[in-house]
């Protein structure tokens, strides 16, 4: 069963933190990736134009772990962030340039448009089973 994301973390998310995405490669051995993120209702999405290690290690193990960073506060020792343990699923998607166009407008450039020809890929859709870190949205 999926968590209930805060409106703070929903806030984060939006705010658009690189996120650390953490899957199981073949031997067990964890393999990261840096990812944009964004929302989809109540699920954390993310948007791959190629077949990469990342969307093959989920295929064969959806057990996943997405962490961010909030922005740093001078002189606070422990910067606020987010760690979402989570099951994640993919779907291949004509649409995902869509996506990564939306968030490229977060990231890079609310003006601009993403750089990578338009083509199918595919959009990893994370189930967050829960939320830790340090912050208002930790438990």
């Amino acid at each position: 069963m999926s968590v209930k994301l805060s409106s703070e973390l929903r806030d984060l998310i939006r705010s658009g933190p690189l996120a650390h995405l953490t899957t199981i490669n073949e031997d067990g051995s964890p393999q990261v990736s840096v990812i944009w993120i964004g929302l989809d209702g109540d699920d954390v999405v993310s948007g791959h134009l190629g077949r990469y290690l990342k969307v093959r290690n989920i295929e064969r193990d959806p057990r996943v772990v997405l962490s961010f960073e909030a922005p740093r506060q001078p002189g606070v020792v422990m910067a606020e962030h987010a760690v979402l343990t989570a099951t994640a699923s993919i779907e291949p998607d004509d649409d995902t340039w869509d996506l990564l166009n939306d968030l490229h407008k977060v990231y890079v450039d609310p003006a601009g448009e993403f750089p990578a020809p338009r083509k199918p890929g595919f959009v990893i859709r994370y189930c967050v089973d829960r939320v830790g870190g340090v912050g208002p949205w930790a438990g």
